[in-house]
């Protein structure tokens, strides 16, 4: 079995407790406005070209098995019905202007770069992080993933949406020792205004969870116009308090870096204009949750 995935970052920090290894998911069911990993939206495996440091050779046009590439005018022009997805343009361009954005991979390939870094989990009490996209859109081999690295007796988390049918839940929560749970809005037409689902099986699941005792931490981001207001945030500190009073949220102001991964996938950005909300803002935000027994990070 193979999934398909398209990083893994070392000496992560920001996803997780302690120094941790990161393994991100392609393919995603959310099309959330404000998304920072666009590589991961798309299950499959996509080819993509960067004109300005192509230096023309035709190399590519000429090893290209399909037929897929020509030029148009002094750019490299990609046929994707004709595009296997070999990604063997990647692997000769000389000048890199090539790249192929996710790789299959199997269980025993990700594991090799997985145990590389358990000196550092031992040393910091870390672990393995699975992310995305979404890692329950390849629910199976994150299944296969989890019962690998429970072997190594590895602290696992599953960092999700937790939009799924809540059978597909089971298996994994048992294995898992942390979800990094989004709580993107609290009323479902907004939710999916914003996201593009309902917000109902989300809701289902993180009950779900709570009620199997599952270790969970919930991260809000924080868009000005979106979510932030005086209603969302109390419904929200009220829906946390009641299923898991006490429990960590981490606040992630929005902001607009994932904009240059939109124009090198030549994805359209969201037509809806985000903006990060203000100082005052943020801290009215943590504030409200704090205030009802909340533990608040701001920022991760």
């Amino acid at each position: 079995m193979t999934g398909c995935i398209f990083d893994i970052k070392k000496y992560a920090i920001h996803d997780g407790p302690s120094i941790r290894t990161t393994v991100f998911f392609k393919g995603c069911p959310l099309r959330c406005l404000w998304c920072h990993n666009p590589e991961g939206i798309f299950s499959d495996i996509q080819r993509i070209h960067h004109a300005k440091i192509c230096v023309g050779c035709g190399q590519c046009i000429d090893q290209c098995s399909a037929g897929a590439l020509s030029f148009t005018g002094d750019k490299i022009a990609r046929d994707k019905v004709l595009c296997t997805g070999c990604g063997h343009c990647a692997e000769i361009c000389p000048a890199l202007a090539h790249e192929t954005l996710g790789k299959a991979m199997d269980v025993d390939q990700i594991l090799t770069e997985i145990e590389k870094d358990i000196p550092f989990y031992d040393q910091s009490g870390g672990g393995v992080t699975f992310s995305g996209g979404e890692p329950l859109f390849q629910p199976k081999f994150l299944l296969k993933l989890l019962l690998a690295c429970k072997a190594l007796n590895l602290h696992c988390a599953v960092d999700t949406s937790l939009y799924t049918q809540t059978a597909l839940l089971d298996d994994i929560s048992d294995l898992a020792d942390l979800f990094l749970v989004d709580i993107k809005h609290m009323d479902t037409r907004t939710h999916k205004k914003f996201t593009g689902v309902p917000n109902e099986m989300i809701l289902a699941n993180i009950r779900s969870l709570a009620r199997q005792h599952c270790d969970m931490r919930f991260r809000i981001p924080l868009i000005e116009g979106v979510n932030t207001d005086f209603e969302n945030m109390a419904a929200t500190a009220q829906f946390i308090c009641q299923i898991a009073p006490g429990s960590r949220v981490d606040l992630l102001p929005f902001h607009g870096m994932a904009s240059s991964k939109y124009k090198k996938l030549d994805m359209t950005m969201p037509d809806y204009t985000l903006t990060r909300p203000s100082k005052n803002t943020i801290q009215r935000c943590a504030d409200q949750l704090e205030h009802s027994g909340l533990c608040i990070t701001i920022g991760g």
